[in-house]
């Protein structure tokens, strides 16, 4: 028992710093009603600043298009890095709020939603592009003491304690500020009805400019006081915000008190559980890393089942804001145009563009699954890729080890994908909105890290291999030597998929399963006041999206050839989402143009062929989809199809007026 508490005071450092992001993200929520997904990753981008200006005397600046790096001294110390990072930090608080969530305060939910996914995929990006050690594991000199106390006979390093009894302090303080004060009292109202707020008098501009500030420098503040710790990867850093939006949901997105102790019993609870699971043993296939992933999924589903009601109450408004959804029209022309001119490039051009030509086809089949469920359906779902992972690793288990032929095999194991879609639906039968998407990141983040790090998947290298697609002795796959390379048969297979799996979509949206689709993302209630069946339509979205994702991932299977973790990441479903919003989620083109764009696609060949690279392509689509977000909330598409309409009507006037 007492390694177990020694285990769990071992814990207090990392559940402190769930808790002081926590407390970040409920301040911000305070402010601006936001749930805002990149909060860890903007203190991961201020922690590098303060590291390299620290090293190198160097400030290195987040914007595309300015110089990179400022050297401001030839003699860093200490204090000048802590107070540089604190200026970043109130810069990058500002700005964020002023730029982005400011002018997005009366946008719909997943407007929101995905500029805080924009926000985060791009200061991923800036990381990467601007700092040395952008993509390892740092490890640093702590501000705090280091050295080991004696408690309960085991030795514990004090700079855990250190961290817990700042991030205590800071809640007291937060309690007192915002209940005993008038700013807390200013801000409270502005967060209840911001309208009334104004009529008095109160600059809610400024409060919530000031919230967003302490937000920000909570977030430099706790991912440089733990990286000495833990070590400091962009990744790891930004995935934070998953144990800490589960903090937050526990407190209600209000209560301070309660955000700061559910996160520090949430770095307890993993602490523990590493402890239980040397002591147990559980089998080799089972990851006691990604154990300690689920406990944060565990507790918002926990709260979810405790708290969210299978139906709203009546002073709920659900007359939900998304954007418009066209009628597919023109589908078999369109079709047969579109595949006979992809195959002639297939069949024609160089192994470059085959490449980008079947990446960019694999991810559209991906994306369409997203155009389902949260463009049609309205369920902001964020594991698209978690689904295509597990069609991925079943079709190489059962191809591989367990000799199922080729196509049975990736039938399986969409079927599987299904079965698991189906249970992560379940949650969406009670809870909506940003409470869903919270869930949906815990559950790809658990899967990610419980399954597809188990070695019943990848084996002990961490690395599975992928059979070849054959059938009646032709071999579909994507291998070849030198300049055959990519081959077209398998993009003619993967392009084939995407043909029926976007005429099967647009045929759905046209059909009463589409009605009844945007019926329920329209307002539940009123959906289910005129029969609609809102459960069995949910899971039947959720079903068929994971189909739609599985596929892409049976393909992306072959496509990698060996399969990681790395071939289906949390951040390579946000990627998905946030490319399918800027082309308009809500409709199949949607789907295309994400495909177009994504990493390794059509437009990084183009971009290659044309000399510039694609290195900034990730980078500069964050920002566009921050943009897109704040001014064109139904995307590109949508503002095209708008322009397009708004011409139309004005064309009948402009005649008029000319026979006058």
């Amino acid at each position: 028992m007492t390694e177990y508490l020694r285990f769990a005071i071992l814990g207090l450092g990392g559940g402190a710093v769930i808790a002081a992001l926590a407390l970040g993200v409920v301040l911000e929520h305070r402010a601006s009603g936001v749930v805002n997904f990149a909060h860890a990753a903007m203190g991961m981008y201020i922690a590098f600043v303060y590291f390299e200006f620290q090293q190198s005397g160097d400030l290195v600046l987040p914007f595309l298009g300015l110089p990179a790096r400022i050297h401001l001294s030839d003699h860093p110390s200490t204090m000048t890095a802590i107070a540089v990072a604190f200026i970043i930090a109130v810069v990058v608080g500002l700005l964020v709020f002023g730029l982005i969530f400011r002018p997005l305060r009366n946008s719909p939910p997943l407007a929101r939603v995905v500029a805080s996914l924009g926000l985060l995929l791009y200061l991923q990006e800036i990381v990467r592009l601007r700092f040395d050690q952008g993509s390892a594991v740092l490890s640093l000199t702590s501000l705090l003491p280091s050295q080991g106390v004696e408690i309960l006979g085991t030795i514990i390093p004090v700079d855990r304690l250190w961290l817990t009894a700042i991030v205590l302090l800071l809640t007291i303080s937060l309690i007192a500020i915002y209940r005993y004060t008038k700013f807390g009292l200013v801000t409270r109202a502005a967060a209840e009805n911001e309208r009334s707020a104004l009529l008095l008098g109160l600059h809610t501009d400024y409060v919530g400019a000031l919230n967003w500030v302490g937000a920000s420098v909570l977030a430099g503040g706790a991912i440089i006081l733990s990286a000495p710790i833990s070590g400091l990867s962009p990744i790891n850093a930004s995935l934070l915000i998953v144990p800490a939006l589960a903090a937050a949901l526990a407190g209600g997105f209000r209560s301070f008190g309660i955000t700061a102790a559910a996160g520090i019993a949430i770095g307890m609870l993993q602490s523990v559980t590493l402890k239980l699971v040397v002591d147990t043993q559980p089998p080799s296939w089972l990851s006691g890393a990604g154990l300690q992933q689920a406990i944060p999924f565990l507790i918002i589903i926990g709260i979810i089942t405790l708290r969210g009601p299978s139906l709203p109450g009546r002073g709920l408004n659900l007359t939900a804001r998304f954007p418009s959804s066209p009628i597919p029209k023109n589908v078999f022309v369109t079709t047969t145009v579109g595949f006979m001119l992809i195959s002639v490039g297939l069949l024609t051009l160089s192994s470059q563009w085959r490449q980008g030509i079947i990446t960019s086809t694999i991810a559209a089949v991906v994306c369409l699954s997203i155009v389902v469920l949260t463009g049609y359906v309205g369920q902001i779902s964020l594991a698209p890729m978690a689904f295509a992972g597990v069609a991925g690793f079943a079709v190489a288990k059962l191809q591989g080890e367990l000799g199922v032929p080729f196509p049975l095999a990736p039938i399986l194991a969409v079927g599987l994908a299904v079965m698991i879609g189906l249970v992560a639906g379940i949650p969406s039968v009670r809870v909506r909105g940003l409470n869903l998407a919270i869930v949906t990141l815990a559950a790809a983040m658990a899967i990610q890290e419980l399954i597809f790090r188990s070695t019943a998947f990848v084996g002990s290298t961490g690395a599975t291999e992928v059979p070849n697609p054959e059938f009646l002795g032709i071999n579909f796959g994507i291998s070849a030597i030198g300049a055959e390379n990519f081959r077209a048969t398998f993009g003619i297979m993967a392009l084939v998929t995407l043909v029926v799996t976007g005429v099967a979509v647009a045929n759905l949206r046209r059909s009463a399963t589409g009605i009844r689709w945007l019926a329920v993302r329209a307002n539940e209630r009123a959906a289910a006041a005129a029969g609609v069946n809102v459960a069995r339509t949910k899971l039947g979205a959720f079903a068929f999206s994971s189909a739609l994702a599985g596929m892409g991932g049976v393909l992306l299977a072959y496509r990698y050839q060996a399969l990681s973790v790395e071939s289906f990441t949390v951040f390579a479903s946000l990627s998905l989402i946030a490319l399918t919003y800027l082309g308009g989620i809500a409709s199949i083109t949607g789907a295309l143009f994400a495909g177009l764009l994504i990493p390794g696609g059509i437009l990084t060949s183009l971009l290659d062929q044309g000399g510039s690279g694609s290195q900034y392509q990730l980078a500069i689509s964050g920002l566009a989809l921050i943009l897109v977000a704040v001014l064109y909330p139904e995307g590109i598409g949508g503002a095209i199809r708008k322009i397009t309409a708004t011409r139309k009507a004005a064309r009948p006037v402009e005649q008029l007026a000319h026979s006058h």
